[in-house]
């Protein structure tokens, strides 16, 4: 059940990020790390997703908060001129 509070814990993190640019780092395994800018655009029960600044076209990408809670991928926000990293571990 803890699991459960810490997921809600890391939406609610993200729910007042909503519109502001993000850096996100992924963890693709094998020494292998993307990284990429974007707007968080939406955040949903299960999965958050992120448009991305690509020249060419319009993408988007989408994670589960669990990646979030695994390490598996690292955000972290421009807000006021300073940077904010989304901490995955919740007391």
């Amino acid at each position: 059940m803890a699991t459960k509070t810490v997921l809600a814990g890391i939406k609610e993190d993200l729910d007042t990020f909503v519109g502001t640019r993000v850096k996100l780092k992924s963890f693709k395994g094998r020494n292998k790390v993307v990284e990429r800018e974007g707007v968080l655009e939406c955040t949903y029960p299960n999965i958050f997703v992120i448009k991305l600044d690509e020249k060419r076209t319009q993408r988007r990408i989408s994670f589960s908060y669990t990646d979030v809670l695994t390490e598996s991928v690292e955000l972290t926000v421009y807000r006021d001129g300073g940077e904010i990293k989304i901490a995955s571990a919740r007391g």
